[in-house]
């Protein structure tokens, strides 16, 4: 369906095979560059690790960054071992294991695993509050990470380990 308040969708919808396109520009709806594996259309390889990733996360849905690893089942693999390694309980609880993903995310500018890891550290406890506060760290983080480097600062002794 064609938003009506976006013209450029509705001037593109009039020319067949464009709207997706101009929905990815003008909705920041990304186009995924292979497509994703729906779990019905998976290699058996694949749909085991599909199968580990919903008994992993008590889920009955794969999300769509795994089903566009699924084009490559080595990386799917991989990427998936290391995730669930790296994200299982340790001495960083969940909540706060979600909240270092999300800043990096955010750092990194990447739309998708702000939503996902914005979902997940809200399931874990983040508050509006924590979110919030988050942000402002993240922010200040990367303005003095650039000044820093950009005046090339030395490293205090009291510093170094």
């Amino acid at each position: 369906m064609v938003p009506q308040r976006c013209i450029l969708c509705m001037l593109f919808n009039s020319v067949s095979g464009l709207y997706p396109l101009c929905h990815a520009i003008c909705h920041n709806q990304r186009m995924p560059t292979l497509g994703i594996t729906e779990y019905a259309d998976a290699t058996p390889e694949v749909r085991a690790v599909y199968d580990d990733i919903m008994a992993t996360r008590n889920t009955d849905w794969i999300n769509n960054f795994w089903k566009a690893l699924a084009h490559d089942p080595a990386t799917l693999r991989r990427t998936w071992e290391s995730a669930k390694q790296i994200m299982a309980p340790g001495a960083l609880d969940a909540l706060t294991k979600e909240m270092l993903y999300l800043s990096v995310s955010a750092t990194n500018q990447c739309p998708y695993c702000i939503a996902s890891h914005t979902a997940s550290a809200r399931k874990a406890g983040m508050t509006d509050s924590m979110f919030a506060e988050l942000m402002a760290v993240v922010g200040m983080a990367n303005e003095t990470n650039r000044l820093s480097a950009g005046y090339q600062v030395p490293i205090d002794d009291r510093f170094k380990v």
